[in-house]
Parts: C-alpha cells; structure tokens; sequence
C-alpha cells in the first residue's frame, strides 16, 4: 500500500523545513496561493485556493504510514483536502493532500506577512524551480497589498533559515517589484504567536 503524500506550496517547499525524504516537485492545477490574515494570529497564512485555471509549484512528499499528526499540528488552523490535480513523477499515484485555510468571517484585516517566513519559502523555490520558479511563486500568490513585517534580525517564524547575500537581493527584489510596504516589527503588535 502507497503511503498518502501531501503537496505543499509554501514553507513546505523548503526541504530544510520538514524530514520528509522522499519529496518530488510537482504542480496542482485548480488553486493559487493567497496570503490570508484571520483571527487565529497576528500575521498573515499563506494558504491556496481553488481557482479555474489556476496552477502552482511545490513539492509533494510521502507521510510514513498516514500518520498525519506532526504535519496537521505544523499546519494547525488549516484544514486537510484531497488534492485532485496534481502534476507528479509518481507511478503509481499515491492519494494527496493539501492544506488550506477556509475563508473566515474574520478575515480583511491588515495582518501582516512575516519576513522570516516570506524569506524560507522564496529560499525553497529557488532551490527547488530556481529563479523561474520564483517569479511563478511571486504571480500565482495574491493580496501582496498586506504589508511585511521585517523580523529577520529576530526572526518570528521558528524554522527561520539563513539566508545567502543572493537570495536576500532576490526577496527583497521581488517584493520591490510587488510594491510591498515593509513595516518594522516594533509597533505591529507582533510576537512569538505571530509565527506560522
């Protein structure tokens, strides 16, 4: 029997961030990516959702056994769906999860994105689909309008990586080219329940 896989889209990308060996790159078609602020914490998720004609780059990876109780705490506050579409080298498919966060009645606020968190994701898909793969990262993700949250020298999110001169220029590019407004974390209200 196959064990069941999840694919993921964000900080998931980043093999540094999980134990999950057996990870393949792949795409799911139907969905993008969406920075989502809600009421569960004081930074924004980013979180994906269906989407006719929508397609975007991660990784999928096996769960030993279908014990899916370290990822679900990981990715407490969302929720767990069948991944329908998927783009993958596996033969045979295995069944595939993904994560995401259910519209809420709370969401519109301004919550911010983290930094730190922004910082990993960006890292992996460069590793992973390289600087192609940054740019589809950066166009099939929507609500840039939030603003970031500069946390690198004390980084908020707990799986924070170092990151080359490089890859910091490349962000810090991107967000430029986005139109981001970067805010200091002194005066967000943010601290170690912001993290993702």
């Amino acid at each position: 029997m196959t064990d069941p896989h999840f694919f993921g889209y964000g900080s998931l990308v980043n093999r540094r961030t999980h134990v999950y060996d057996s990870a393949h790159r792949a795409t799911l078609s139907g969905w993008r990516r969406v920075w989502r602020p809600t009421g569960l914490r004081p930074a924004a998720f980013l979180t994906a959702r269906p989407v006719a004609g929508g397609r975007i780059d991660g990784l999928i990876a096996a769960v030993p056994n279908g014990d899916w109780a370290a990822l679900d705490l990981r990715e407490s506050g969302y929720d767990r769906l069948p991944a329908e579409e998927v783009d993958h080298p596996l033969d045979p498919a295995p069944p595939i999860a993904v994560y995401a966060i259910p519209e809420r009645d709370d969401d519109g606020s301004d919550a911010p994105i983290l930094l730190s968190y922004l910082d990993v994701v960006v890292q992996g898909f460069l590793r992973e689909f390289g600087e192609d793969g940054v740019a589809r990262f950066f166009e099939t993700t929507d609500n840039w309008r939030l603003p970031v949250a500069d946390d690198r020298a004390a980084p908020l999110y707990p799986r924070a990586q170092d990151l080359s001169a490089a890859e910091t220029r490349l962000v810090d590019r991107w967000l430029a080219q986005v139109g981001s407004r970067i805010l200091p974390v002194a005066g967000t209200g943010l601290g170690a329940d912001a993290a993702p």
